[in-house]
């Protein structure tokens, strides 16, 4: 079992390193080359920015001005993105002191896996909170790219996306895994408890009747006593 939540909690770690990645990367959509006359810049925005660099590699970013002036989706994304990423430090933390190789706290195993269970509920919620902002992002950019009518520049999704997909799916299996643990640890307790049972004869017990003590007092003649 400690092979295996140490494998679960190491694939919560690197999605949520992942996660991370792909909430400071700069791409998370890049201006699409279809249809563009101007193919000798390339522009790119996260939630934080936005980046134009030319054929030289020569780039520059300017943040965004105002929160308010953001659109609702990108703003929902901000704040999902940081609670993903504040989920996943103590997940992390708490799936820490439920691993069987950690010998802090409780030593008893069904502790330590109610613990690693605990962590593995809040590695699952951090997932949660990273996809639903990739997702509905990517929905954006690919909603205003087949729209016809939509007037501004046109994106295609970035690798910041990829990456956050990728970070959110280990976090899944790892918040599963751990989830796992209470279950794999029900009645391990160190200790072994024996029950004994007699065993049953197949023959019953032969009742034997004893012949009662016989009066020898009527053996005696009268003049037996004196």
């Amino acid at each position: 079992m400690s092979v295996g939540d140490t494998v679960s909690f190491s694939l919560g770690m690197v999605g949520w390193v992942l996660t991370g990645i792909c909430l400071g990367h700069h791409q998370w959509k890049v201006s699409t080359l279809d249809g563009s006359v101007i193919t000798t810049s390339t522009i790119y925005e996260n939630l934080w920015m936005s980046c134009a660099s030319d054929a030289t590699g020569v780039y520059n970013c300017r943040d965004f001005l105002s929160l308010f002036g953001l659109s609702d989706y990108i703003r929902a994304s901000q704040a999902l993105m940081i609670i993903s990423i504040l989920l996943g430090f103590f997940a992390a933390i708490i799936s820490l002191f439920g691993l069987q190789c950690i010998q802090f706290g409780t030593t008893d195993p069904v502790a330590k896996a109610k613990i690693a269970s605990g962590g593995g509920s809040a590695h699952l919620l951090q997932p949660l909170s990273a996809m639903v902002p990739v997702s509905w992002y990517a929905f954006n950019i690919t909603q205003q790219f087949y729209d016809p009518l939509y007037p501004g520049k046109k994106f295609e999704l970035g690798p910041a996306l990829y990456i956050g997909w990728a970070g959110a799916s280990l976090q899944l299996i790892g918040g599963i895994c751990l989830c796992l643990a209470c279950k794999r640890a029900t009645g391990v307790t160190g200790e072994y408890a024996y029950k004994y049972r007699a065993p049953r004869s197949s023959l019953r017990p032969v009742s034997r009747n004893y012949p009662s003590e016989v009066d020898n007092s009527s053996n005696y003649g009268k003049n037996a006593y004196v």
